[in-house]
């Protein structure tokens, strides 16, 4: 009875969701193409995959401060269109016009386009922060996985558009003065332009509510080492155990993320405009397993639903590297070569997907209203640390041993989380109605 309770609650809450999730669509949009193109970029000039991965982990350095400081702002700003709608609608646009520039400035030279990266990544990651805690401001905490749900399908559509759709754009040429006829241009200026729609329609359609709980949110915020502390400290080691899973989730998953388009490129040899539709596949998966993925959770258990994706996803990887060595190889047709790699990402997807959806949920279930900033802080610290560590060991495993080893690091690291995550007890969508 309760669950049936839980639904009807959710279906008042689906197009609230959706509206939200406009903010995440943005996230979506940029990150894959950053993921994708940004090393071939960084190629032009540097021939160290190991330097290009360091690169690659700036805005993750950037986000492991700039999402617990400006989440914890706007927890406390106080404007006539909310507190984290002044952030959403200048960072934002800002984010968007340094993402169209990046592919004129990779034309110019090294030091422009660091310049670009650095800008870029200052905007984006100081907004996520706000973007995220929109959902758990609106949304009851019991029926949060399905809500998760709902807001990771908007960031599948996104990473369809952009490398399904606005990728393909890269293969046109485009005559730019000074350089002439130009390709891998397009896809970057046209993202811009759609984020600053969904921008638009977040601002026009989404109010924020009035809290009642003003004095809660005077209370003071704990710095990150602090929180850090706080979660350790307690007897039931849940929150740790999942945090440290994340970690290791997502060394693997960032790991290989930002070498996949020049996997396609170098290895698959696909062209500049087919790199990014291994990631496609990856959104594909996530539009439709998102919200299915949440629902599963609900009803099995979301401890179960995550080990039991992490096991497939050793499986999807171990299968990537033999694909690496064999296919990628042989004398068969690229169309074989490619929608057999296309296949595995898109499993890739439907299990990476159901942790993704579930794992938030997890902590924020942890967690409560005065806490709630510490928690989502943690989940990025954790998820970020992972993505500095990542790029650079897998750079010079590619450097040393060869893309193969790539999948197999990323599989290890899956089996790791698998693991620790035996570890965790709380969490379930029933905690809080048990309690």
């Amino acid at each position: 009875m309760s669950k049936e309770k839980e639904r009807k609650s959710m279906k008042g809450y689906y197009l609230t969701t959706f509206l939200i999730g406009l903010g995440f669509f943005t996230m979506g949009l940029m990150d894959p193409l950053y993921d994708t193109y940004i090393p071939i970029f960084l190629g032009r000039y540097i021939s160290s995959n190991a330097l290009i991965g360091s690169i690659m982990t700036l805005d993750n350095i950037f986000a492991i401060f700039l999402i617990p400081i400006f989440s914890a702002i706007s927890d406390r700003t106080r404007t006539p269109i909310g507190r984290r709608m002044p952030f959403i609608i200048t960072l934002l646009p800002l984010s968007a016009v340094c993402f169209g520039l990046i592919p004129f400035a990779a034309l110019s030279s090294l030091a422009l386009l660091i310049i670009l990266i650095f800008a870029l990544n200052l905007f984006k990651q100081g907004v996520r922060g706000p973007v995220v805690a929109l959902m758990p401001d609106m949304v009851p905490p019991d029926i949060r996985s399905e809500a998760n749900g709902v807001i990771n399908t908007m960031g599948g559509v996104a990473t369809i558009v952009g490398t399904i759709g606005l990728a393909q754009l890269m293969n046109i040429k485009i005559h730019l003065p000074s350089y002439g006829p130009t390709d891998n241009i397009l896809a970057f200026p046209l993202s811009g332009i759609l984020v600053i729609i969904a921008v638009l329609l977040l601002f026009f359609f989404i109010k924020e509510k009035k809290s009642d709980y003003a004095e809660e949110e005077k209370e003071e915020k704990a710095p990150i080492f602090a929180s850090l502390k706080a979660v350790f400290a307690q007897e039931d080691k849940s929150a740790f155990f999942v945090l440290l899973s994340l970690l290791f989730w997502f060394i693997g998953y960032q790991g290989v993320l930002p070498f996949i388009g020049k996997y396609s490129v170098e290895i698959l040899h696909t062209s500049s405009g087919s790199a990014a539709l291994a990631a496609g596949m990856v959104g594909i998966a996530y539009a439709i397993f998102a919200i299915p993925s949440g629902i599963i959770a609900h009803k099995k258990g979301r401890k179960k639903t995550i080990r039991t994706s992490l096991i497939a996803l050793i499986c999807v990887l171990l299968l990537v590297f033999v694909h690496s060595f064999t296919l990628a190889k042989a004398d068969v047709s690229q169309t074989l070569r490619m929608a057999t790699f296309w296949a595995l990402m898109f499993l890739f997807g439907m299990f990476w997907v159901s942790i993704i959806t579930n794992s938030f949920p997890m902590l924020w279930q942890m967690a409560d209203y005065s806490n709630m900033g510490i928690y989502t802080g943690l989940y990025y610290f954790f998820s970020q640390l992972a993505s500095i560590i990542a790029p650079p060991i897998t750079g010079a495993l590619i450097d040393l041993l060869g893309y193969g080893a790539l999948f197999v690091f990323a599989a290890l690291c899956m089996a790791a989380a698998f693991l620790l995550m035996s570890k965790v007890t709380k969490g379930e969508p029933v905690d809080l109605t048990e309690a």
